[in-house]
């Protein structure tokens, strides 16, 4: 037996219930703490406005689906998210509904991030960049190899991280 695909269109006349359960609306607006209160009225109306909201946001899906070379009838996460990237009312949803990102160009993100954070040197809590060992001047002249990290400003610490056993570097 075949599936019913077809929209079900929104209904004109007003019945004075939401397709939006009212009973959570109400939890989720005490869950506020600026919220003290709020009327059954007040509930209702912003259980209408969701719902109104939820119906422009499909809508505007929908549109980008027609948009497309090869026509669909199912909705995918892609329209939601060319919807709210192209239509400017929907702005404030981009945090929420990013673009979709192919795993090949995350991939090459990750490794120029990798690539490049190895090249840097590694940041201290304070901020200063810690140069690899073996970099120029890694090593306090003189020693025989104590354990020492040079510090980007151009002094070296010892082993403990005193700033007793700083060295400048010329």
């Amino acid at each position: 037996m075949p599936y019913n695909t077809s929209a079900i269109p929104p209904s004109e006349e007003v019945t004075g219930h939401s397709a939006l359960p009212l009973s959570r609306v109400k939890k989720i607006i005490r869950l506020d703490d600026d919220v003290n209160g709020c009327s059954n009225n007040a509930a209702f109306l912003v259980t209408i406005a969701a719902e109104m909201f939820v119906q422009y946001l499909a809508e505007q899906g929908l549109k980008m689906t027609y948009g497309d070379r090869k026509q669909r009838k199912t909705m995918q996460y892609k329209d939601l998210a060319t919807a709210v990237a192209r239509v400017e009312n929907l702005e404030f949803l981009a945090d929420v509904i990013p673009p979709t990102v192919p795993y090949k160009q995350v991939r090459e993100r990750k490794n120029n991030k990798t690539v490049k954070d190895a090249e840097a040197g590694q940041l201290t809590l304070n901020g200063q960049r810690i140069l690899p060992i073996g970099s120029s001047n890694g090593r306090k002249k003189g020693s025989g190899g104590g354990d020492t990290t040079t510090v980007a400003s151009g002094r070296e610490r010892g082993a403990n991280g005193n700033k007793d056993d700083e060295i400048e570097m010329s």
